[in-house]
């Protein structure tokens, strides 16, 4: 039994509100569960240095936690003066991921910056976060589009969403919260397009390796979580 109740294949609820930004080209508030991330999509007329003359554009991500997203208080890392290393690599990730569906080239030389700050957490942050993410880039690219800067269809190739699966009582489980991420044997997150194309995935086994089976088990629930998310995304987008 889950400690939430939820079936295997149960994701929390899932909403997203767009255009709670007042100020940005793009944003949203995701949630998913427990686990709040504010996206927020800002454009700039310029790229990075080695990108200039190109004629290609450039899409890159910053994710932080707010000081008490979590149970106790956290230190910003801005009075750490540095950011720490998971910070570093889920923002890598959330860039990479939509980038992969981005045509850079369509873009023209300009820069969106996705920031996705965890307002509250309860697992799958970095999920959470390139799931709105998406919503928040296809707003500001509706932006660009309103002003004839871009065509959304010619930029935009594909959807993407992210879901977490794990082995946790010794079940394949699908969109862990914490108590189940803090104590699971197998935690995966899988990053895929709305066609079902594999962009990347992340495995670890935190006790007993996982085997050829459990994968396959965890690579069916993301799939159909993902394609879930997906058509809420295309429900959010269409609203």
């Amino acid at each position: 039994m889950r400690p939430s109740g939820r079936k295997t294949d149960q994701m929390r609820k899932v909403t997203f509100e767009r255009n709670f930004s007042k100020h940005a080209e793009g944003s949203c508030l995701v949630k998913f569960g427990d686990t709040h991330v504010l996206c927020t999509a800002s454009l700039e007329d310029k790229t990075p240095p080695w990108l200039r003359n190109t004629g290609k554009g450039w899409v890159t991500a910053e994710y932080g936690m707010l000081p008490r997203a979590t149970g106790e208080r956290m230190k910003r890392e801005a009075a750490a003066g540095k950011q720490g290393g998971r910070t570093q690599e889920i923002q890598r990730l959330i860039g990479r991921s939509l980038r992969a569906v981005v045509d850079l080239k369509e873009l023209g030389e300009r820069q969106i910056t996705l920031d996705c700050d965890v307002i509250q957490a309860d697992g799958g942050t970095r999920t959470a976060s390139i799931t709105g993410a998406w919503i928040a880039l296809y707003d500001c690219l509706k932006w660009m589009e309103a002003r004839n800067m871009i065509k959304v269809e010619r930029v935009l190739k594909d959807h993407i969403a992210a879901i977490s699966c794990g082995i946790f009582a010794s079940q394949p489980v699908i969109d862990l919260d914490y108590l189940e991420d803090s104590s699971a044997e197998t935690d995966a997150n899988f990053v895929m397009t709305g066609a079902g194309g594999i962009v990347e995935i992340q495995g670890t086994a935190e006790g007993t390796p996982f085997t050829d089976g459990e994968f396959a088990a965890l690579m069916t629930l993301a799939k159909a979580g993902i394609a879930e998310l997906v058509n809420m995304q295309k429900q959010a987008i269409a609203g």
